[in-house]
């Protein structure tokens, strides 16, 4: 069994097919497949059932999912240990997102550590919180900025800094409501709406917020893009609750929510306080030395070296927050 074919079957099982595992791994499809087979000959088991459209893990594909994970995890780990005898001049680092994340401008954070480490690799993910969570746990992500709302992290994940993230109602420009500055959730009852899929941290936050309110809110169209969400809103197809850059970057019409003054909460995390990854120690250096100013909207977050220290963050107006 060789590295090269866990990962190959990793790439099919994250990517979801063959095809796009391929283009993955930047590998013809055919190369792909026939690793795939050889590892299927070597275990004595199909991994995959291919009958269909889609590809779908067979019992013994499932089972080997986890150890898969786990033995490239540790093949990375001694790869990166290699990078930092060598001083970073290579490796890897992993992050993901939630697509909504405003409060750190990601883009640019990661073109100015290229700058600094141009051999380091830096591989990004979107996901939803579960799915991101359930990654830097299983070691596939080193460090993740996260939204969860007001689930507690699960064990092993540090906390190395949080934010707090206005959320306004955006409309389209001609809305009855575009021109009003503020709005209160009860002005909202008959108002359509468009909302992210169930179980992104942002449709977690706005209906937990709507719960709270008593909003029952009429979803007209869910989406998975936030780009195509800001589009249908701005076609008038519905408004919705987003972090205001979101709505600001668009040039739509931005409303603040009257009582309750609503808002998500956004934590960059780790698995313990310092990664193993030297990469990825380098980028967690990085990214705290920059987040010292509220970019793009957010508040100054709050740090801490482990989740029980953590020091509870502010918003602008000093109130403190809910540690997560």
């Amino acid at each position: 069994m060789e590295m090269r074919q866990l990962r190959h079957f990793m790439a099919v099982v994250t990517e979801g097919g063959f095809t796009a595992a391929a283009r993955a791994e930047l590998i013809v499809q055919s190369a792909l497949s026939t690793s795939i087979r050889n590892l299927e000959r070597e275990l004595g088991a199909d991994l995959f059932d291919r009958t269909g459209r889609q590809v779908v893990l067979t019992e013994a594909g499932r089972a080997l999912v986890p150890q898969a994970r786990a033995l490239l995890a540790g093949a990375e780990a001694a790869r990166q240990v290699v990078a930092a005898v060598a001083g970073l001049e290579t490796g890897r680092v992993a992050i993901g997102t939630i697509q909504t994340l405003t409060c750190v401008d990601l883009p640019a954070e990661l073109a100015a550590f290229h700058g600094e480490f141009p051999g380091i690799q830096v591989s990004v993910r979107d996901a939803t919180v579960d799915e991101l969570t359930d990654a830097l746990r299983a070691g596939e992500l080193d460090l993740a900025y996260l939204a969860p709302d007001a689930r507690e992290l699960p064990e092993g994940l540090t906390v190395h800094a949080t934010w707090h993230e206005e959320l306004v109602l955006i409309t389209a420009p001609g809305h009855r409501l575009a021109g009003a500055g503020r709005v209160r959730i009860s002005d909202l009852t008959e108002e359509p709406f468009v909302d992210f899929r169930a179980g992104t941290g942002l449709e977690t936050a706005v209906r937990r917020l709507a719960a709270h309110c008593g909003l029952r809110r009429r979803i007209t169209c869910d989406v998975t893009q936030a780009g195509l969400l800001v589009e249908l809103v701005r076609a008038g197809i519905g408004v919705a609750f987003v972090p205001r850059p979101i709505g600001e970057r668009a040039g739509l019409p931005c409303l603040a929510i009257r009582q309750p003054e609503p808002g998500r909460t956004v934590v960059l995390a780790g698995r313990g306080p310092r990664p193993r990854n030297p990469a990825a120690t380098a980028l967690l250096d990085h990214l705290m030395s920059r987040a010292t100013e509220p970019p793009m909207g957010g508040t100054r977050p709050g740090t801490s070296a482990g989740r029980d220290n953590a020091r509870p963050p502010r918003n602008a107006r000093g109130d403190r927050l809910t540690s997560t």
